[in-house]
């Protein structure tokens, strides 16, 4: 029964691998990593991303304007974007990997061991990807907490707040773990499989071949 399950599982585990891939995506560009909200004008919302620092209008939408230097860019920031393109990288590398070594695919099928290798390395790469998305956005959302409750700055100044694309990465980083553990999950289980369908298989030879001895004159 848990034969029929494996490849149910497999393509679980890609599926929300590629979820957290598309998430983790998705998170690098969004520029809601800080929300601003001005007290002194309500209609006015400022966003700061990786990429760019944006205002929202309620009467002219959205504008945004792109940091001109990479090394101008907080500490968090930086480092945020060097993990979130890691993680893009090892997420799509561990998507071709796992995908090639799926059992429903009919390339390689006498290949088991080489289609076990890539499963275990897609597995691995998604734990790597779900890691290096949910440090950067846990690094900005400390860095957020601390200068939001620091008592050195006045009251009157206006305080940065979690946004929407933190939420985001932290969804992506665990559906990669996820999907990279129901991957490494099925490896093990074909692991133990064979040996009990093989002793099953001589246990019921033993038991033909007693019934050929007894039921012989």
């Amino acid at each position: 029964m848990a034969l029929v399950y494996q490849p149910v599982m497999q393509l679980s585990g890609i599926l929300v691998s590629l979820l957290g891939w598309v998430l983790s995506c998705l998170t690098t560009y969004l520029p809601q990593w800080k929300n601003l909200n001005l007290e002194l004008n309500e209609l006015e919302i400022w966003t700061m991303g990786l990429w760019q620092a944006c205002v929202v209008q309620e009467e002219g939408g959205m504008q945004c304007k792109d940091f001109d230097s990479f090394l101008a860019l907080p500490p968090e920031l930086r480092i945020s974007r060097i993990l979130m393109f890691f993680s893009n990288g090892s997420g799509l590398l561990g998507l071709l990997l796992s995908g090639f070594g799926l059992d429903c695919l009919k390339i390689g099928e006498r290949q088991q061991e080489q289609k076990k290798r890539l499963l275990l390395f897609g597995g691995l790469l998604f734990w790597i990807s779900g890691i290096t998305a949910i440090v950067p956005v846990s690094w900005v959302a400390h860095s957020t907490v601390q200068e939001f409750w620091d008592e050195n700055i006045p009251d009157i100044v206006p305080r940065w707040d979690f946004g929407e694309a933190l939420f985001v990465g932290w969804l992506a980083g665990f559906c990669l773990i996820l999907g990279g553990s129901l991957l490494n999950c099925t490896i093990c289980s074909t692991e133990v499989h064979p040996s009990s369908v093989h002793y099953a298989v001589a246990e019921q030879q033993d038991q033909c071949q007693r019934l050929e001895t007894e039921t012989r004159p």
